[in-house]
């Protein structure tokens, strides 16, 4: 029997015994093979699926103390119609063991699936989907996608022209059947109309008849059912009517007409609906197209044309001003001023030198640079923003579970109507008529198709979050998405996030004599206010000592030893733990924190000997931020380790609501955690490193990144650049999505629930029923194209 081979990624190895453990607890179960490396913290294991149980190597490595990583795979699914589709793949693939979460998304005709790779695989969810009777196939490329596509849209359009030149002939003899007008009499010739109806019924409506096999073998209903149903109900009626009346002279009552123009208006509305769908994803595409296409490589002397996507990491490329810097790398010679407008929605460009970083993408403004590349097209920060957008497009919002249980029970409910419906014409209102009681039912079966249902939260979540991605705004997910727009209090954390977080010391008063040594000290802080320091003593080129011991004290200062010296810097709190007197710098400590400075005391050998001020200034439009969220009946709050006078000074000048000075890291998301007890709805707005506790604890975190700074996990977005007024753009962009979605989701439902009873009381005929079930779901995609306008006035 051959061995199955997996590769496996494991979490929790911190050093070489750790892999050594797992390999050899591994290797002692029966016809294991198992190499684990630690350094790309994966398992590759091979086995005998016969006679070991997949779970029983996750419990082993469970009970070792480590996880197994779960993977990732999208899949495009083909043959999907409506929501009672995208619900069952969803509940027969969420039943797998191995699953954690399969999100179908019927808009975008993808499934994201998070997995156990020890339990399961790409190959068996394409499977168990086959056998349910759609397509499925491994996600393939952006551009292989839109060629599919394309060529989905022509076969449409063909198959579109061909039913209606077929069915206008029969859509003319309804004149005729009412005496409304002349018609050709071979037109209402019996044999002539089942001649013309045929093709449309069996060739075109084929597509319905498959549907409708697969969706009721897999003991499921769903539009194609009601389709099938409704037309063959006309068809094959008609075709009684033609055999009994044959020869008899009388005229048969025919429906010929109905079938046909009922699978012509759902093909049209189909072919409308798949180009307004298109039209959705023009974000991603947009930011597809930021990239560059070629790169100038440098190999040895020579210069070298080559494709953006072929170069790797390592390759040196030179760019000339004016030109997109094709991959993100380091500058190894020249200097310029780059344009990161595109990540960061700044149009001021940026200097950079030997050293720096770049993105790719970006523009180079005005001088000749040569970049080492560090990531390859596929890694690079836009990559990154294109994936972080597919991942939220294809994620589903909590509103669509709504959707997801009406549309698990409408369609066998409908089918039930339509019988009953059936039953009273012909046993109630025309006793023994077959015709008005069959028309009733088909129109009933007709207008209740739920594909408007399906597409309304998927194509509305596929705007907002591109649209979003485009001003700079990343929504993780759904979710997060519909819980920005329920934010009633926002958190700011200060430096950093209020202020540039670039501070610089402003004042030293006292003898500084160890000023060296603190600078010293600081160098191995990670603090933004640390930086001012080393700052500090690079310009006045104080000498560099040596550090012995070094201690960093959370939300009060720093301690250690530095050329035999114990300094100590840090707030008023630190002097009083430390037991040091401090009472002769207060008056001066006061008037700088009034001015909104941070003051750091210090100390030498157990004494005070001077004050430090340090001055961050504040971003240029964290004021108008602030004013735009009360504008929005938002309560804005400031967190910060700083002490209450200098946090009150800041918050005055900004505008911030309320302040809490002098809470340490980890008592941040105690305060949010209060908020949410007095019934907020918070979000908390930070830089994502410092603050990921608070950003976690959150109702949704908001991380401010700068340019190449975009994945960061702990938070549900990411705001790009550091503007804060996209703070509340984000909660707009919120609100208007979820406010589309509720529009889509109550002109579905209410479009459904006021047809059925007009089709069942005889008010619609069935061609009517089917053009506007096929409008709706151009409807809804229409509005979620108007959310498109909408966020592009803000």
């Amino acid at each position: 029997m051959e061995k199955k081979q997996v590769t496996v990624p494991i979490t929790g190895m911190t050093c070489a015994a750790c892999a050594t453990r797992i390999e050899k607890v591994l290797n002692k179960m029966d016809t294991v093979e198992a190499n684990v490396n630690l350094a790309t913290e994966k398992a590759a294991i091979s086995f005998d699926p016969y006679q070991v149980d997949e779970t029983d190597l996750t419990g082993k490595i469970e009970k070792l103390g480590y996880g197994v990583e779960p993977e990732e795979v999208s899949l495009d699914i083909k043959g999907m119609t409506c929501a009672a589709c995208s619900a069952r793949i969803e509940k027969v693939l969420n039943k797998q063991e191995g699953i954690q979460q399969a999100v179908v998304n019927l808009a975008g005709e993808t499934a994201s699936i998070r997995y156990n790779p020890l339990l399961t695989g790409t190959d068996e969810f394409i499977e168990r989907i086959r056998k349910l009777g759609y397509d499925a196939s491994p996600r393939k490329s952006r551009e292989e996608n839109a060629k599919s596509r394309n060529k989905g849209i022509r076969l449409m359009q063909l198959k579109l022209l061909l039913s209606a030149l077929l069915s206008l002939p029969l859509l003319a003899t309804m004149g005729g059947h009412l005496d409304l007008y002349e018609v050709p009499h071979f037109l209402m010739n019996p044999w002539v109309q089942l001649l013309l109806a045929t093709p449309v019924q069996f060739l075109i409506g084929w597509q319905f008849y498959r549907g409708a096999y697969h969706s009721l073998r897999s003991k499921s209903a769903n539009m194609d059912v009601l389709v099938a149903l409704g037309t063959s109900a006309a068809y094959f009626y008609s075709l009684y009517e033609v055999i009994r009346f044959q020869g008899s002279g009388h005229m048969p009552a025919l429906y010929f007409e109905t079938s046909a123009i009922l699978i012509t208006l759902i093909l049209l509305g189909k072919y409308m609906e798949k180009v307004a769908k298109g039209r959705t994803t023009t974000a991603i595409t947009s930011l597809v197209g930021l990239q560059a296409k070629e790169a100038t490589v440098l190999r040895g002397a020579q210069e070298e044309k080559i494709a953006a996507a072929e170069l790797v990491q390592g390759d040196i490329i030179i760019v000339r001003p004016g030109e997109k810097i094709p991959a993100d790398g380091i500058i190894v010679k020249g200097s310029t001023h780059v344009d990161e407008s595109m990540l960061t929605g700044e149009s001021i460009s940026v200097s950079k030198a030997v050293g720096d970083n770049v993105a790719g993408a970006t523009v180079n403004a005005n001088g000749n640079i040569q970049v080492k590349v560090t990531h390859s097209n596929d890694e690079s920060v836009l990559a990154e923003i294109i994936q972080a957008v597919e991942r939220a497009q294809g994620s589903k919002a909590p509103i669509q579970r709504f959707a997801d249980r009406v549309s698990s029970f409408f369609v066998p409910a409908v089918i039930v109507i339509s019988i009953i419906t059936f039953a009273v014409w012909i046993l109630l209102v025309n006793p023994g008529e077959v015709a008005p009681a069959l028309t009733a039912a088909i129109a009933v079966l007709v207008i209740a198709c739920p594909c408007a249902l399906g597409l309304a939260t998927p194509t509305s979540i596929m705007v907002g979050t591109g649209k979003a991605a485009e001003a700079g705004i990343l929504f993780k997910g759904g979710e997060q998405l519909e819980t920005a727009y329920k934010v009633d209090a926002v958190v700011f954390d200060k430096t950093g996030t209020i202020t540039q977080g670039r501070p610089q010391v402003t004042d030293i008063n006292g003898e500084a004599l160890h000023l060296s040594e603190a600078i010293a000290l600081e160098k191995q802080s990670e603090h933004p206010l640390a930086q001012s320091f080393v700052q500090y003593g690079e310009e006045h080129s104080l000498p560099v000592q040596e550090v012995e011991t070094f201690e960093n004290i959370p939300g009060r200062g720093i301690k250690g030893i530095v050329g035999g010296t114990a300094i100590l810097i840090g707030n008023s709190l630190l002097m009083s733990e430390q037991k040091l007197p401090f009472e002769d710098f207060k008056k001066q400590a006061d008037m700088l924190e009034k001015d909104g400075k941070t003051v750091m005391y210090l100390a030498a050998d157990k004494k005070i000997e001077a004050i430090i001020a340090v001055s961050d200034a504040l971003k240029p439009d964290a004021a108008e931020a602030i004013k735009l969220l009360k504008s929005q009946g938002i309560r804005t709050v400031m967190l910060t380790g700083d002490n209450q006078r200098t946090a009150d000074s800041i918050a005055a000048k900004v505008g911030i609501d309320t302040v809490f000075a002098g809470v340490l890291p980890a008592g941040k998301a105690d305060r949010i955690a209060a908020l949410q007890q007095e019934g907020f709805t918070v979000a908390m707005v930070g830089d994502g490193i410092n603050d990921a506790p608070a950003l976690a604890a959150a109702d949704i975190g908001i991380a401010i990144g700068t340019g190449t700074d975009v994945a960061i996990e702990a938070a549900g977005v990411t705001i790009l650049g550091g503007d804060l007024r996209l703070v509340p753009k984000a909660l707009g962009y919120s609100a208007k999505t979820i406010r589309n979605i509720k529009q889509n989701l109550f002109w579905a439902l209410a479009y459904n629930s006021a047809g059925i009873p007009v089709a069942a009381i005889g008010l619609l005929a069935p061609w009517l029923a089917g053009a506007a079930m096929a409008f709706s779901s151009v409807s809804v995609v229409a509005n979620a194209l108007r959310l498109k306008r909408q966020l592009k006035e803000r």
